[in-house]
Parts: C-alpha cells; structure tokens; sequence
C-alpha cells in the first residue's frame, strides 16, 4: 500500500503544477487584453452652450496603450507635438486664453462610479476679432503622463465671444482602465500649428479627478458576457479545458488516495 501512496504523488505534484502554469499563462492572456490600443468615438459641436450648439463632425480615434504609471507627468503643459507643427512654442500666446472649461460625465452601465463617457465643453477667446484654431484634450491617469484622446476640428472663436463654446462629446471604447483621470486641453494656431494656451487641473477643479473607465469595462454586474467561437476555439478555451481536466485528474487521485490510506 505504501508504494501506491508513493506512486501517485509525483503525478499528484505534476498535474498541480501543470495547473499553476495553465492560471499563469491565462493571466499572462488577461494582461495582454488590458494591453490592447485605445480608442475612443468623439462627436463635435460648436455654439452657445450644450443646448445651442450644432454639430460639425464626428471622429473615431485610436492611440498605443496607456504609457506605464513610473512615468510622471508635467504638472501643466502636455509635451506632445500632437496636431501642430513643428514650430511649437512651449509659452502661451498672451493674445489667446481660456474664458472656461466644463466636464460632464455619462455612461455608467454597471452603476460603481466610474463612467466611459465624457462631455467637454470650453470657451477659448482672444484679443483678435476671430481666430482659426483647433484643439487637442489629453488624459492623464492617477498622475500619469498626459495622452492624446480627442483632436477637434478647426474652428473660429470671435473675440470674447459667448456663443462660439466647442463641445466634443467621447465614448472612451476600449484601452482606458478604471482610475481618477485629469484632462488637459491644448490650443493651437489652425494655420501654423502654434501653441497658443492651455487649460488642465491646475487651472480648475472641473477636469481634475474624474472617475473613468472604458466601455468594454463599463458592464452591469447582472451581465454574463458568453463568447462564442466559430473558428475552432481560441487559445484561451483550449486553456480553460485543459485546467478544467486537469483539476478533475487531481481531485480523483486525491480521492483515491484517500480510500487507499484507510484499506
């Protein structure tokens, strides 16, 4: 009896560890998913406000990952080139400022707090009588460096101006983890590409802190999301098989190593 008991606990050993490596290897699958670019739906107004504005275009943007958390960002200033060209200045343009900037949030399927919408609403004037520029809004999450999320179209601001507010409304699709973001907002010569002022959380509480997360992440905690495969089974069914059996192998030796201790 002892030589049975001895038997199977090399294969007891082997399985188990088969099993670690087939959870390591779907965490390893998991942490690619969450790797995956960002994109991001934008739709654009301009006019007097959110009840008075008119649409002038829609936009679907993709970007690279979010960059590692050990990068910090600047406190003000994005660092990007982005949209502008590559006469870019690193000083604001006294003849341009921003009169306001205004977030509100929507989009909160599984109701935690965190929402994959975003409605940015800003005034931008100058001391010109109009002006051609358009704009680039950045994300920042937990501190992180700024990323580029929505670029709008070109536009004219008029003066001081109360009725030419640009609004860009965006569904953060996918790429965007659940965190406290901070927005940033550029503004750029539509001609030049120069630099001409900036707004971010330093400047006000209103893009400072927002809870975000993207909307492959925004599903109702009632929601069994089943996936189907129509082209054989993808690597992580074969892995989820393989653990499954590999746990009913280990069970039923253990059980049989029971009856076998008490013969």
């Amino acid at each position: 009896m002892t030589t049975a008991k001895l038997d199977r606990k090399p294969a007891i050993t082997l399985l188990l560890a088969a099993a670690l490596l087939v959870m390591t290897s779907a965490t390893s699958t998991a942490a690619v998913d969450e790797d995956d670019k960002r994109i991001s739906n934008s739709t654009h107004f301009t006019g007097d406000g959110r009840g008075n504005a008119r649409l002038i275009g829609e936009s679907r943007d993709e970007y690279q990952q979010l960059a590692p958390l050990t990068e910090r960002r600047e406190k003000t200033r994005s660092g990007a080139q982005s949209k502008a060209s590559i006469d870019y200045s690193t000083s604001p343009n006294a003849d341009f400022w921003f009169y306001l900037a205004d977030v509100e949030l929507f989009g909160d399927s599984d109701r935690d707090g965190y929402y994959s919408g975003i409605d940015l609403l800003f005034d931008i004037d100058t001391y010109y009588s109009a002006a051609d520029i358009f704009a680039v809004a950045y994300l920042s999450k937990d501190g992180g460096p700024w990323e580029e999320y929505a670029v709008t179209e070109d536009f004219t601001i008029f003066g001081s101006s109360g009725t030419d507010d640009y609004i860009v409304v965006t569904d953060l699709v996918s790429g965007y983890p659940r965190g406290d973001y901070d927005i940033l907002v550029e503004v750029f010569d539509a001609d030049t590409g120069e630099f001409l002022a900036y707004i971010g959380p330093e400047d006000t509480s209103e893009l400072a802190f927002l809870p975000l997360e993207d909307m492959e992440r925004d599903a109702p905690t009632t929601e069994t999301r089943v996936t189907v495969s129509s082209g054989g089974g993808g690597a992580s069914d074969l892995l989820l098989l393989m653990f499954l059996g590999m746990s009913a192998a280990v069970s039923g030796l253990c059980r049989l190593n029971g009856r076998q201790r008490y013969r």
